[in-house]
């Protein structure tokens, strides 16, 4: 799968991303939100080895269409083919930060899901002291549900409170006004 959305492309991982990934776990925000920072270049070199297609996710590079540098990570996990749902997951170098890559990206990725693989709900949870994720999940037509506690241990290896957000295939999308 590969998707246009206005000057970004979501394309399949490729071996050659290797030193834009590498970067790219660096970054503290991407290292504490997600926690796939990287110590060395073999553990990137791994990480972006499990993110070749399989069973029960889909992984993209976020890139720009003129040149192809990365610009961010956009995944679908925990595919349940029975329940028809999922979690998406992403993440933003920091030049492209502002730009509203990130809403882009996961809205496209949400579409995508629902249309080709028949899915009804996309879960995205963030950390409560991450607000830019919420931001996020608002502008691409998400839905806040709730708060789960302790619900999970983040790059700075403490169990954070996290807000549950969830968009499915019948909900408006971006734009809805009932999202806060």
């Amino acid at each position: 799968m590969q998707i246009d959305v206005d000057e970004l492309r979501l394309r399949p991982w490729r071996p050659t991303d290797l030193d834009a990934v590498w970067a790219a776990l660096q970054d503290p925000a991407v290292r504490l939100w997600n926690g796939s920072g990287a110590s060395s270049l073999e553990e990137a070199t791994q990480w972006l080895a499990r993110r070749s297609e399989g069973e029960g996710h889909v992984s993209r590079a976020v890139v720009a269409r003129a040149d192809g540098g990365l610009l961010g990570s956009v995944s679908l996990h925990s595919i349940d083919p029975v329940q028809l749902d999922a979690e998406v997951g992403y993440w933003v170098v920091p030049a492209a930060r502002g730009r509203r890559v990130a809403p882009r990206v996961v809205d496209a990725v949400c579409r995508w899901a629902f249309a080709e693989l028949g899915l009804d709900r996309v879960v995205l949870a963030h950390a409560v002291e991450n607000p830019a994720s919420g931001r996020v999940a608002a502008r691409a037509g998400f839905t806040l549900e709730g708060r789960l506690r302790r619900s999970y241990r983040f790059g700075d290896g403490v169990k954070h409170d996290e807000l549950l957000w969830s968009r499915l295939s019948d909900d408006p999308g971006p734009g809805n006004p009932s999202t806060p």
